[in-house]
């Protein structure tokens, strides 16, 4: 298997082990604060969505030989977000903690899926390359792939523990 497959496998793995813990909670289970911070399982989710339109934006820019478009909600909210995650995190809590969940469980889905599918139409060379984008300062895109499953998995963990704590 190549890398590109390899690492691409592991991620749709990682998404319907997501789909699976959130098909299995009720709405109140998801919606109740639960986390540090007083998040809900919502407000996680809605964190990976944020986290993930800027990691999609980074394959976006791969795909098409060009510098990446980052979402507007951040880039004009605030200088050096790339540099302030802890800050970048209580704007998009504050943006849309009020929102539905069903919002944010299909904006979360179908930006997990459109980041697989452009992690697919990218070639295992250029996503392997750490030369090949400029912009990525010496990472491969592959390291946004990475990334991406790592960040998952760490929330993915805490909510497992969590849920499987006497009472949950």
């Amino acid at each position: 298997m190549s890398m590109k497959a390899h690492i691409l496998a592991a991620l749709r793995e990682q998404f319907d082990g997501w789909e699976e813990l959130l098909a299995s909670l009720s709405e109140g289970e998801i919606v109740t604060p639960h986390f540090d911070l007083d998040w809900s399982i919502k407000d996680v989710v809605v964190h990976l969505w944020a986290w993930q339109q800027i990691s999609s934006a980074r394959m976006e820019g791969g795909f098409r030989n060009q510098e990446p478009k980052c979402p507007k909600w951040n880039v004009e909210s605030m200088e050096n977000w790339e540099e302030d995650a802890d800050r970048v995190n209580v704007l998009t809590f504050e943006r849309n903690h009020s929102k539905a969940w069903i919002e944010i469980h299909q904006n979360w889905k179908e930006g997990f899926l459109r980041f697989l599918e452009l992690g697919e139409k990218i070639s295992e060379r250029d996503l392997l390359d750490g030369n090949r984008f400029p912009w990525l300062k010496g990472q491969c895109l592959a390291f946004v792939l990475v990334a991406s499953y790592d960040h998952h998995q760490q929330h993915f963990e805490k909510l497992t523990n969590w849920s499987r704590q006497p009472g949950n």
